[in-house]
Parts: C-alpha cells; structure tokens; sequence
C-alpha cells in the first residue's frame, strides 16, 4: 500500500534517483544532480509551511522506501497533478494509487471543482495512470496531452471527505470514474 508524506531535507538522495534521467525523459527538464537534489528537498520541506498552501509535493512511499513524487499544484487556473516515480517502481500500480490519494485530498479536503493533468504523447504509460485514476482525455496541448476530472456529483457516494486530513487519506473506496 502507498502512503504519502511530507518531504524532508533529508529526502535528498532519494530525490536524487528519482528525477533521474530515465525518469525526466518526457518531462521537459534535466535529471537531478545532488545539489540541486538537496536544494529542492529543502525548498519543499519549507514551503509547505505556507498559508494558503500554493503546492502540495508529497512523496509516494511504500514499506518506507520513497519511491516518487506526487504534486497538487493550486497557484494554476485549474488545479494540476503531475507525479515522477523511480523507474524501478513503474509499472506496479504507485503512480495510480498515488494520484488517486491526491485526488482525495483535492475533491475531499480542499474540496476543488476541478483538476487537470498532462503527459507527454510518447509516453503512453502516464497516460493509462491517469485514466486508471478517473480522469478523461480533452485535448492536447503544446505537445502534451491533457485530462480532466471533476468530483462525483452524488456526495453520499463519494470517497472524497472533507474532514480526513490529506495524510490520514486511504483508498479503501475506489476513484470514481469522471461522470
């Protein structure tokens, strides 16, 4: 099972074989190297500390190994997601559990009308992780391809609470699909 945390200056390393270069291929940006692998697990420690919270960037953890970096990013005219996982760690159903706990904490928690993600097109695997998770394809835009999804319109059937705070989030009921 995942679970997602704050980062810590002492995220370091980890971050550093996350944005790797196999891992940055489609995302636009250079792989980590140490010093800049330190200078970001501190820059998010801190502001995380931030009223209103302009961005959330959770690390993705199973059995206390941090395998990714999952984002809710609230300073855009949409909300977005965007997540990074270790190579070793594709394929095995992190990404979409991952995203589907920050969708929570998005239509639950901060109780958002909407959030958008994008993928780059040769990569057709964040595509599936995004679907899986409930959104659906809109558009393509300056070379990526962009999603949707809005929260379930019957709050009785809803897995999004209001009241769970972001780090207590569980997926013990599915994402819904996008209605």
């Amino acid at each position: 099972m995942i679970e997602l945390r704050e980062l810590v200056p002492g995220d370091a390393d980890a971050l550093l074989r996350i944005y790797s270069a196999e891992a940055t291929k489609y995302l636009g940006r250079a792989p980590m190297d140490a010093a800049e692998a330190r200078s970001y697990a501190r820059t998010i420690a801190a502001s995380a500390a931030q009223s209103p919270r302009p961005l959330y960037t959770l690390g993705l953890v199973a059995a206390g190994d941090l395998l990714g970096v999952v984002k809710l990013h609230l300073d855009r005219p949409v909300a977005a997601i965007s997540y990074i996982l270790r190579p070793d760690a594709w394929g095995r159903g992190h990404a979409t559990e991952g995203v589907r706990k920050v969708l929570a904490l998005a239509f639950g928690l901060l109780g958002l009308p909407e959030v958008s993600a994008k993928h780059h097109p040769d990569n057709p695997a964040s595509g599936r992780v995004l679907v899986k998770a409930g959104f659906a394809p809109t558009a393509e835009h300056a070379g990526f391809l962009t999603y949707t999804i809005r929260p379930p319109s019957v709050a009785s059937s809803s897995p999004y609470n209001r009241s769970t705070p972001w780090n207590a989030l569980s997926l013990s009921s599915p994402c819904p699909s996008t209605p």
